[in-house]
């Protein structure tokens, strides 16, 4: 067996190789007249964007608010006697359909009456709150979207847009192709 090892070998590195070197030589065929090379860097201008940035706030502020306390208690009570007093009055004026109109009106008014007497006692006083609420507390940020880089290559000045500085030096790509 030994002797069919290395004659087996060969006859696979014999059909590997034209194979690899028919591919070596496409991928140079293509790349036939093309270098890399450094070109100065002239002057490098930062392209700006501003973009809106959103950041909810909390705002704060104090007001005045006016409050009534019921120092007796509840006023329905007191709207409710003058309703009935007013309705009572207004029963005795008028006759037929103008009399049922009277009483209503007598308890409309008797109640407002009631309810304004009531109220008189009412404490009222004015204090401070705090209320808070949320705000668009956003701004436009400035960013560098890319560079404008002028470069010089044998003597002839050139221009990209690229997304980083290059610095004082920059590689370019040189190809050369006969012309027509």
């Amino acid at each position: 067996m030994s002797g069919r090892f290395p004659l087996l070998l060969a006859a696979v590195l014999l059909s590997v190789l034209p194979t690899a070197y028919a591919q070596n030589e496409r991928r140079d065929y293509g790349d036939e007249g093309v270098h890399f090379a450094w070109a100065d860097v002239v002057r490098v201008d930062p392209i700006y964007t501003y973009e809106r940035v959103s950041r909810p706030e909390r705002e704060c502020y104090d007001t005045e608010v006016t409050r009534r306390e019921d120092r007796r208690g509840n006023n329905a009570g007191a709207t409710v006697l003058g309703a009935i007093i007013g309705g009572a009055l207004g029963n005795q004026v008028g006759k037929g359909d103008g009399r049922k109109a009277a009483t209503i009106a007598g308890a409309v008014a008797g109640g407002a009456i009631g309810n304004s007497a009531a109220r008189r006692d009412d404490e009222t006083y004015v204090s401070s709150e705090r209320r808070c609420r949320e705000v668009d507390g956003g701004y436009e940020e400035r960013r560098i979207n890319g560079y404008d880089v002028e470069y010089r290559y044998r003597g002839e000045t050139y221009m990209s847009r690229l997304s980083f500085d290059p610095g004082e030096r920059i590689r370019v790509r040189v190809s050369v192709t006969p012309a027509d």
